[in-house]
């Protein structure tokens, strides 16, 4: 029976949950996950979880916050003057934004605090310092695309 390896190209169904219980993302009624194991498609510790099973097998996963979206970075937290905001907005807490840096690159930030003058941002991923859990079942393995050079 073959066993999922790094390289393969394999299609999971998966269901994944806070430590409190809560689904954050689930493949039910949609096609399964696919992606190529090792090329960090993935978190690590979902791609290193699927290796070394076999189609039909099911596993959950306890994915501690540094093989998943990482810990908070503190940095990443930053004061904003309301100046900068359109006039006709008025900011929330909780409210998502995508931000642009100087080199144009799209950031998606949530504020999570409004004072008199500012604004604080975070532009954590909103998983950032959380376990996961991923119950999993592998539904199909492709075996690695061959390298090819002409």
């Amino acid at each position: 029976m073959q066993q999922v390896k790094s390289g393969d190209t394999v299609k999971v169904h998966y269901h994944g949950r806070l430590t409190d219980g809560t689904t954050f993302d689930s493949s039910e009624g949609r096609e399964p996950l696919e992606f190529e194991v090792g090329s960090g498609m993935v978190i690590a510790g979902f791609d290193n979880g699927v290796t070394g099973m076999a189609v039909g097998d099911k596993k959950t996963l306890q994915i501690p916050a540094e093989e998943a979206y990482g810990d908070k970075n503190p940095e990443m937290i930053v004061e904003f003057p309301k100046s900068q905001f359109p006039e006709d907005m008025e900011p929330e807490v909780g409210m998502s934004l995508n931000m642009t840096n100087g080199g144009g690159q799209v950031i998606p930030v949530v504020i999570v605090d409004v004072k008199d003058e500012s604004v604080i941002l975070d532009a954590n991923h909103p998983l950032a310092g959380e376990a996961l859990t991923f119950d999993i079942e592998v539904v199909e393995i492709s075996g690695a695309k061959p390298l090819i050079i002409t």
